[in-house]
């Protein structure tokens, strides 16, 4: 009997094509907090993001992708490990991710590949600075190395190798990131070895800001709100804003770098090419900053492919497409079988244009509350094509009909039929995906763990029990 994920597209990219194409060069380019909407193919007026746009044009674009626990760790651990977070263990940002998690590098290394990561880590917990991780084990896999754990002065950062002498980036480190990320591509050019390249800049994550050269094509008087917007105390406004539309110009610009030189390069038709983000900003939608919400600002990230080989140019789908999936089709496209560890679908099929089939709908967790960008505790949600529920432990949230209501300004929560018809059927989809990978309200915690850096600050912790343990 096949399983869902062999049903929806188990077989590798390489029996897809007559001519057999050698197992592809892969590169996820992962910037920090990009909300999904923020791109000139996605219709966003402010966006000025020609490389994205025109990668669009030659791949796939996803225009429903969404982050399943849209928070920085928890996301980057869903990616690594093909697994939700009650299961891969990361329910908190600055957790140490298992270093034992059989991860897509892993996989990929034994396979054969070449494996690098380069730019922001932010799996490895304890004090953020220096941020130096060092070969072996806590690397999950990555042979080529240069990055940091986790550092937001985007104009003042540092990178490792393998010593923990930190080397200084005298640049923005949108370019100093993927500068690091040509010189990998340089070394390995005349190589028929393939590669699995991760690079993950900070900006555009707050604070918000890039080179003069970028800000000034941003006057913030000049800046469209978004129609939810809402203007509060101590929320990002107009300055915040240009500032981030900014920092997205000068990562679209790295892109277009970094593609050019793909471009040249003779495994040009065989590299696949992935560009997401680890979840979004809400950047004073609703009035909310941030990340953590059940909101399309907060869940929905860029989506784009771009694979000569295998993706037919110029796709569009409107099909859902989420971080749990990313691994797990990562590994298809190469012919590797996803473990049955993995919670995602395989979707080369798809990608491949042979079906339109992907999910039915998206799980969303997040396990606490966090005061700084106001989330007030724990919740899962689920999204379908028309439809975004969410719950807390003990009583609805919120439920918006994206058809009819695309900036979630109506909760229908108290609309009598959608208590009697929408919401059974939500509830019973949050059931079902939450008894079918483990999950529990169990895993949830209420003490202010995230906020002030209590998970970082002063020692490592694998997990918010280990946390609050310690506390005692």
């Amino acid at each position: 009997m096949l399983t869902r994920r062999a049903a929806l597209g188990s077989f590798p990219a390489i029996l897809l094509s007559k001519s057999k194409p050698k197992p592809p060069n892969i590169i996820w380019f992962m910037p920090d907090e990009w909300r999904g909407q923020a791109l000139g193919s996605m219709g966003d007026e402010n966006a000025q993001t020609p490389n994205l746009d025109q990668m669009a044009k030659d791949g796939l674009q996803f225009r429903n992708t969404v982050a399943n626990s849209p928070v920085c760790c928890p996301a980057r651990a869903i990616l690594m490990t093909g697994q939700y977070c009650h299961t891969n263990g990361m329910t908190a940002n600055d957790l140490r991710l298992n270093e034992n998690s059989n991860t897509v590098a892993k996989i990929l290394g034994n396979a054969g590949y070449r494996t690098a990561f380069i730019g922001k880590w932010h799996l490895d917990g304890g004090p953020r600075m220096p941020g130096f991780i060092p070969p072996g084990p806590r690397r999950l896999g990555f042979e080529h190395w240069a990055a940091n754990e986790c550092n937001h002065d985007h104009f003042h950062t540092q990178y490792f190798r393998d010593d923990p002498k930190p080397i200084p980036m005298a640049k923005f480190e949108a370019e100093g990131w993927t500068d690091l990320a040509i010189e990998f591509l340089e070394e390995n050019k005349n190589s028929d070895k393939p590669y699995f390249l991760m690079v993950a800049p900070g900006p555009p994550h707050d604070p918000y800001g890039a080179p003069p050269e970028y800000m000034k094509r941003f006057p913030p008087d000049k800046i469209r709100l978004r129609a939810n917007y809402e203007e509060v105390e101590k929320g990002p406004g107009r300055k915040e804003l240009a500032g981030y539309y900014a920092a997205c110009t000068a990562v679209d610009e790295q892109v277009g770098r970094l593609r050019k030189v793909v471009s040249q390069s003779r495994h040009a038709e065989d590299t696949a090419m992935f560009f997401f983000s680890d979840h979004g900003d809400m950047l004073g939608s609703h009035g909310l900053r941030l990340k953590r919400k059940p909101h399309e600002e907060s869940i929905r990230i860029p989506g784009i492919i771009h694979y000569p080989r295998l993706i037919r140019r110029g796709r569009s789908s409107e099909k859902l497409f989420s971080h749990i999936d990313i691994p797990a089709t990562t590994l298809g496209l190469c012919g590797q079988e996803a473990p049955s560890s993995f919670h995602g679908l395989n979707l080369t099929k798809t990608i491949a244009g042979k079906t339109e089939k992907t999910r039915k709908d998206a799980f969303f967790q997040i396990f606490g509350p966090y005061a700084g960008d106001g989330t007030q505790a724990g919740w899962r949600g689920v999204r379908t094509d028309r439809y975004m529920y969410a719950r807390y432990v003990d009583k609805p949230w919120v439920l918006f009909d994206l058809d009819n209501d695309p900036y979630e300004r109506n909760n229908l929560i108290g609309d009598e039929s959608a208590r009697n018809f929408v919401i059974p059927a939500l509830e019973a989809r949050i059931a079902t995906h939450m008894k079918e990978t483990g999950d529990s309200w169990n895993f949830n915690w209420s003490a202010p763990v995230e906020d002030g850096g209590r998970l970082y600050k002063d020692r490592t912790y694998r997990s918010v029990n280990e946390y609050l343990t310690a506390q005692k």
